[in-house]
């Protein structure tokens, strides 16, 4: 670990003395890990667990393969992750490793002293101010625990496959996977947030997200049109669009890049955000008196007001059924109609004889 008081910030920011997690994290990340934070004895039982994991093991090997940045060695990079704990207010600054890869990454592993690792394509694809966002990003996943909580988890579901002989056993599994990769995406969300309290720079932060889809070509791109994009995502389509976009989102330890471009901004513009630059901003004292309850309720919140606002046509239905809409089965009767039948969409209708009006027949 390095000294965050050896030299001072590279570019004047707002700094945040004292900043609780709370700040950033999102609703149903936050709760999520407020309640696991209130659990008796859970940081003993999670460092046993951890044992399984030889940390020591991982930090010899990227002193082995990769490169550690120092003050002689990728200073720039240094400085960063420096700054960004100075921003943050925190003590310990993580050692950053850059790794010869043309994948495009960067992440966060460790548990007693978690350490960022960015790969070289990383480096090649994002300007500097991108590239802070992306290390604040990583100090934030260090600062809110992720990387410890992820690993407990995923050796917990490690343990859980080997039980998945039991009757319904792999349905529970799946079941745990799917909400662990929900929490995953929300974890995601709250680190992006951090990153952006990091640089402070909302379009570079942006730009970072949208590279990440579309590559270094700066010239070519443009964020509002990529903000537009998302909202042509969000609206897309009919009910059988929505099915799709869900199901392709459940297997994603990641949210998609628009969808993290349009979050970042919405966050931006906020009265949260605004209250937290102008130094009103939960603080780390006060993490101990923090109310499970009211993080759930927040987060119960957050996935309502989503519903409410979002233009797909699957969260629509979703309304109309909380709404106790009568019509629900008609509209799916109709939208998946044509699905089967050709409808108006294939330009043939069914006879009961099962042939279309073409004199073809539809039963495979």
């Amino acid at each position: 670990m390095t000294d965050p008081t050896a030299k001072t910030p590279s570019r004047r920011r707002q700094r945040f003395p004292d900043i609780s997690t709370r700040a950033w994290e999102h609703p149903a990340d936050r709760s999520a890990l407020v309640a696991l934070r209130k659990l008796t004895g859970f940081d003993d039982v999670l460092r046993k667990l951890a044992g399984l994991v030889s940390e020591r093991s991982i930090r010899l090997m990227f002193l082995a393969t990769a490169v550690k940045t120092s003050e002689r060695q990728f200073p720039e990079l240094y400085d960063m992750v420096r700054d960004a704990a100075y921003v943050l207010d925190l003590e310990q600054v993580p050692d950053l490793y850059v790794t010869q890869d043309p994948t495009v990454n960067a992440y966060c592993i460790g548990i007693d002293t978690p350490i960022i690792v960015i790969t070289s394509g990383l480096i090649e694809l994002l300007d500097e101010e991108e590239l802070r966002s992306v290390i604040g990003h990583e100090v934030g996943h260090a600062m809110s625990g992720h990387a410890v909580y992820r690993t407990m988890l995923m050796i917990l579901t490690n343990i859980a496959t080997r039980v998945a002989w039991v009757p319904l056993g792999n349905l529970a599994i799946m079941a745990i996977v799917t909400a662990l990769k929900e929490w995953f995406r929300k974890a995601e969300l709250s680190s992006d947030r951090a990153g952006l309290l990091a640089g402070q720079d909302v379009q570079a932060s942006m730009r970072a997200l949208m590279k990440l889809a579309g590559g270094h070509n700066l010239a070519e791109l443009n964020v509002d049109a990529f903000l537009e994009q998302a909202e042509e995502y969000d609206k897309a389509g009919d009910l059988r669009d929505g099915v799709l976009k869900l199901l392709q989102l459940l297997p994603q330890s990641h949210p998609f890049a628009v969808v993290r471009v349009a979050q970042l901004k919405k966050w931006a513009e906020s009265d949260e955000y605004r209250s937290i630059l102008a130094g009103a901003y939960p603080r780390r004292t006060d993490d101990p008196d923090t109310s499970v309850g009211e993080q759930w309720k927040a987060a119960a919140d957050h996935y309502t007001t989503s519903v409410k606002e979002s233009k797909d046509p699957l969260m629509g239905l979703i309304r109309d059924v909380a709404g106790g809409a009568a019509t629900v089965g008609g509209k799916l009767r109709d939208t998946f109609a044509d699905t089967f039948t050709g409808g108006s969409r294939g330009g043939s209708a069914t006879r009961e004889d099962g042939r279309t009006d073409r004199g073809e027949r539809t039963d495979g």
